[in-house]
């Protein structure tokens, strides 16, 4: 009787340890796989990081089209405004036509 409890808790031991292991490899294995994700995709991921920067400033809560399409160079309109949308901000037209963006966060400010 005490050999079966004997294997049964060693069987439990051995599972779980293998389940740990399994559990820290593939844990380490997805951060490198992220970091590659970001190294490859580094410019829309700096892109975002401008947008954001702008679009959090203390007192101006909405930037124009121009004024960010300024700054974050290097992308056609349509791209620009892929990029706006993955870092939460919204548009908006004002009176004049012109095409304003804020973040989605700052909206009640």
């Amino acid at each position: 009787m005490n050999e079966g409890l004997l294997a049964l808790i060693s069987s439990l031991a051995g599972i779980f340890a293998g389940g740990i292991i399994t559990y820290i490899i593939q844990k380490q294995r997805f951060k490198q796989e992220l970091e590659i994700l970001r190294l490859t995709h580094k410019t829309d991921f700096m892109a975002e990081e401008t947008v954001r920067h702008f679009l959090e400033h203390k007192t101006h809560i909405e930037r124009s089209f121009e004024t960010i399409e300024k700054h974050v160079g290097g992308f056609t309109d349509e791209e620009l405004r892929k990029i706006l949308v993955r870092a939460g901000a919204i548009r908006k037209y004002r009176n004049d036509g012109s095409e304003w963006w804020m973040l989605l966060s700052r909206m009640e400010e």
